[in-house]
């Protein structure tokens, strides 16, 4: 009990730092926000305090002998652990994949608990504040650079219509004329067709005008275009 003064405040500023890292996550909507990102550095920041105070765990060493600790073997497999929790965010929609920056933010958070734990509070702070400023300031950055939108998109039309595979084709090369198809299905017990694309399109005015293209073309049942945003 005497030792719980001096775990508050590492797990305080574990939670501060967690907290204000998921923040950013829950704003933008993404699984693993607010609460997920503190449990995940405060788990590392009390996994920490357990190793690096072993020598009052509940043994005393032989006469003549004195413990010594390694607490680098805990942050390893806590590290590894946080592994297998970053994988369950990540997950594959057609041509993209999702959640990675979300995976790489947890990995981050508990390697700032384990900082965190281990007393290394600057290097934790320093830690934290790069890590909200590249969620943060960078994603602005990022929006003002001039690039393609890349969408993936799916578009379904009715099977008996074979005109219509013609135009949705023709309307997709306008827009992207190296565009690259994905899946052929089948769907609505053999009914209709739906097939994958990833496109590269000049903005958001070009998804629109897609959009609204894909709309006037008899035959198109339903279509999906989704830009990639991590």
């Amino acid at each position: 009990m005497h030792d719980l003064p001096g775990f508050a405040l590492p797990l305080l500023a574990a939670i501060l730092a967690g907290g204000l890292i998921g923040f950013e996550r829950e704003w933008r909507g993404r699984a693993a926000g607010f609460r997920t990102h503190i449990l995940v550095c405060l788990a590392s920041a009390l996994l920490m305090e357990a190793a690096v105070s072993q020598g009052s765990w509940r043994f005393a060493p032989l006469t003549g002998t004195e413990i010594v600790s390694d607490p680098t073997r805990m942050a390893h497999g806590v590290l590894t652990g946080i592994g297998f929790l970053c994988a369950g965010v990540i997950f594959r929609s057609g041509f993209s994949i999702h959640g990675l920056t979300t995976a790489a933010s947890l990995w981050i958070t508990s390697a700032i608990g384990l900082l965190f734990g281990a007393g290394l509070f600057a290097l934790g702070a320093a830690g934290t504040v790069l890590t909200a400023a590249i969620l943060v300031v960078l994603r602005l950055v990022d929006l003002k650079l001039p690039r393609k939108l890349v969408v993936d998109a799916d578009v379904t039309w009715r099977r008996d219509d074979p005109d219509t595979e013609r135009r949705v084709e023709a309307a997709l090369a306008d827009a992207d004329r190296a565009r690259r198809a994905d899946r052929f299905e089948l769907v609505d017990d053999g009914e209709g067709v739906r097939r994958s694309f990833s496109l590269k399109l000049e903005g958001e005015a070009a998804l629109k005008t897609l959009a609204a293209r894909l709309r006037t073309i008899e035959g198109v049942t339903c279509y999906k275009l989704d830009p990639r945003n991590d």
